[in-house]
């Protein structure tokens, strides 16, 4: 069973148990006692649970870190955004541009993080509120209200004059032949001047992108080092990336 698929199961037994142990879940996960350890662990680091000797039980909902834990991956945003956190480690610098995804991977970061942020999304600003060891740093410019981000030749030349550990990406299309692309052509440029001054490139798009061209091109699929998407990766919609010289997550 997938990672994720466990996280859901824990968390539905434990809207209608109230508590749940290690031994009852690997019996009914098929999994080792180690690997629900584990599992609670994420779960509880990410505040969807608390532990307790011998388990985990309910932990009340922070409506300022998440909007609606009950619904938690029962949306393509969530399972990407829990997928994202593996790359993610102490003191790194990021980039991240405008969209809810990114939101989403912000809210499922441990609270104690410490990471540098640089962004061009606004929608980040009162979620970082709640984590006193991320410093964020938003990138100036012109604000697009479509895309709650701020663009233009400012945005682009701050981007650059940084160096980042990781760039989670987010996507409007992305094809295997025509590569990444962007509604906007603003936000093509961003994307494209925060890919230039990424180690490592994420990019991110529910099942519902891929395939998909649109307007202003950001950069070949051959440019970005991973592809997250909401999908298993065996999944046949996936077939056509895996010639491809990146990781499909």
């Amino acid at each position: 069973m997938l990672k994720e698929k466990r996280f859901e199961f824990i968390l539905n037994q434990l809207e209608s148990e109230e508590m749940v142990s290690y031994e009852v879940l690997a019996e009914k996960l098929d999994v080792s006692e180690d690997t629900v350890r584990r599992d609670i662990d994420h779960l509880h680091k990410i505040g969807l649970l608390s532990k307790v000797r011998g388990g985990a039980i309910q932990r009340s909902k922070n409506p300022l870190t998440f909007e609606d834990r009950n619904s938690y991956l029962k949306s393509e945003k969530d399972v990407i955004a829990l997928k994202a956190q593996q790359f993610i480690k102490e003191e790194m610098t990021l980039f991240m541009d405008g969209g809810t995804t990114i939101c989403a991977i912000v809210n499922y970061l441990p609270t104690d993080i410490k990471l540098r942020i640089i962004t061009s999304n606004a929608m980040l600003i009162p979620i970082l509120e709640n984590y006193p060891n991320i410093e964020l740093i938003l990138l100036g410019g012109k604000y697009h209200k479509q895309t709650a981000s701020t663009v233009g030749q400012t945005t682009c030349n701050e981007a650059r004059s940084y160096i980042a550990d990781l760039y989670f990406m987010g996507t409007c299309g992305v094809d295997s032949k025509f590569g990444i692309s962007a509604v906007v052509k603003e936000d093509a440029e961003v994307k494209l001047a925060m890919l230039a001054s990424a180690k490592k490139v994420l990019a991110l798009a529910n099942q519902d992108r891929l395939r998909v061209t649109e307007s202003f091109k950001v950069c070949d699929v051959e440019q970005i080092d991973v592809l997250i998407t909401n999908l298993a990766t065996t999944d046949k919609s996936l077939d056509e990336f895996r010639h491809q010289p990146i990781t499909l997550v």
